[in-house]
């Protein structure tokens, strides 16, 4: 193809209008199409062709800035002696024009490293981000594959797809084994459940972690893969792989209130202050009572969670046992038993109790999460389905505003926890 088909100069149609200079190369395009009698698009279309210049062209580029200098215009008595060693064919798949052959340049000292298609990539990284993003959508392979055959009019087999996604195996294991903070402020735990076949279909929990830094960053720990129910036993296998990757203190620890998970804690961090989500406590006080009584206790327990202090919340335990004791011991003896992983929030104003005292945080991730894996139904694999949730986070608030409101909002709870725990507080040079 000759220069003059992308040359960016402006040119005039018959009406007089000067064009763009990309309205001018797409009009040359297809003129030269024309007079070379070819097809637009297609196996050997001019737009194949064109991709093939426009990466060739850019690559050559690359190779001008890597060597300092033009083909064969070396400036004499220069210290570097690399220059450019011929080209090698390659072959890469692009959505929109197919499998492109192009010519990549070497050099001499094998230094070059090219960044439009990089070292052994294959595939036009416009498909890869398609892929992947349908997949952590839900997608199966099968429907992403009609998916790009229905609206793109592309052939990407399913087992093309499922390469796609197995790329991201080797980044999910190194961002799973990742070194974390010393300290943090919060960590937020939980648990999904999800359906693996595993020779039968089975019910399979989750486990997620969420870390407020001291900086008030957040960041998703981590996620593990458990089997049967979800168990404080297998929490203090995730408590104690937090630990080892560097995690040696933790401020607050926010959960559900599952049995047995403040001794897990304990043994991994046992300074650490246990926090029982109200939001479960309040849940699980109405599927011990009767409906018709619904909303008279809804009103005498909101002065036990909205008390001023822990005196104030123990003495309207007391009126609702008294009042409710008889008829609903069970609830009674729900509240009595969460009762010293339930009041620690109360030492604080009203501002930093609504952060600190539910897993509000963790449920909103796992409502992402969740609404992939409703989108699935079920996964053929433990690896699949830690691939798609691994895939969802790493999507997650792609603009930084979702980040930046957050710390705005753990401002307060910060300097509040600067306070209460300066003495371990982690010196400013050290995060």
């Amino acid at each position: 193809m000759t220069s003059n088909v992308v040359s960016p100069r402006k040119k005039t149609e018959g009406d007089g209008r000067q064009l763009s200079p990309e309205q001018a190369a797409a009009a040359a395009m297809v003129a030269e199409a024309k007079a070379r009698g070819l097809e637009l698009t297609g196996p050997n279309g001019l737009l194949k062709l064109f991709t093939k210049n426009v990466l060739e062209t850019a690559l050559n580029e690359e190779m001008t800035e890597h060597l300092g200098h033009e083909k064969n215009q070396a400036e004499p008595g220069r210290e570097s002696t690399n220059v450019r060693n011929g080209s090698r064919g390659k072959t890469v798949i692009s959505d929109a024009a197919g499998e492109v052959q192009i010519d990549v340049p070497r050099d001499r000292e094998g230094t070059f490293e090219p960044q439009i298609v990089k070292k052994r990539q294959r595939r036009l990284t416009e498909v890869d981000e398609i892929v992947l993003s349908l997949y952590a959508k839900g997608m199966t392979t099968g429907e992403i594959s009609a998916h790009f055959a229905e609206i793109y009019g592309a052939s990407v087999s399913k087992e093309t797809v499922s390469r796609i996604t197995d790329k991201v195996v080797a980044e999910m294991t190194e961002w799973s084994s990742r070194p974390l903070d010393r300290v943090y402020a919060a960590v937020f735990i939980d648990a999904i459940v999800i359906k693996v076949r595993d020779g039968q279909v089975a019910n399979r929990p989750i486990y997620a972690a969420i870390g407020v830094t001291v900086d008030g960053r957040k960041d998703v720990l981590g996620l593990w893969a458990g089997a049967g129910g979800e168990g404080a036993k297998f929490w203090l296998s995730v408590l104690v792989d937090l630990k080892n990757r560097g995690v040696a203190d933790v401020f607050f620890v926010v959960c559900d209130g599952l049995k047995g998970l403040p001794d897990s804690v304990e043994a991994v961090w046992p300074q650490a202050i246990v926090q029982t989500c109200i939001i479960h406590l309040i849940r699980n006080t109405f599927r011990l009572t009767s409906r018709a009584d619904s909303d008279a206790i809804k009103r005498d327990i909101r002065p036990i969670y909205t008390a001023v202090n822990a005196d104030a919340a123990a003495a309207a335990v007391d009126d609702l046992e008294e009042k409710w004791g008889t008829k609903y011991r069970a609830m009674i003896r729900l509240w009595r038993n969460a009762w010293n992983e339930f009041i620690p929030f109360l030492d604080y104003d009203v501002e930093i109790r609504k952060v600190i005292c539910s897993t509000n945080a963790i449920e909103s991730l796992n409502a992402r999460y969740r609404r992939a894996v409703r989108a699935r139904g079920h996964f053929p694999s433990e690896q699949a389905a830690l691939k798609c949730l691994y895939l969802v986070t790493r999507s997650l608030d792609p603009t930084g505003t979702g980040r930046a409101r957050w710390t705005m909002r753990w401002k307060p709870v910060l300097n509040a926890f600067a306070i209460t725990f300066g003495d371990r507080w982690p010196a400013a040079e050290t995060y």
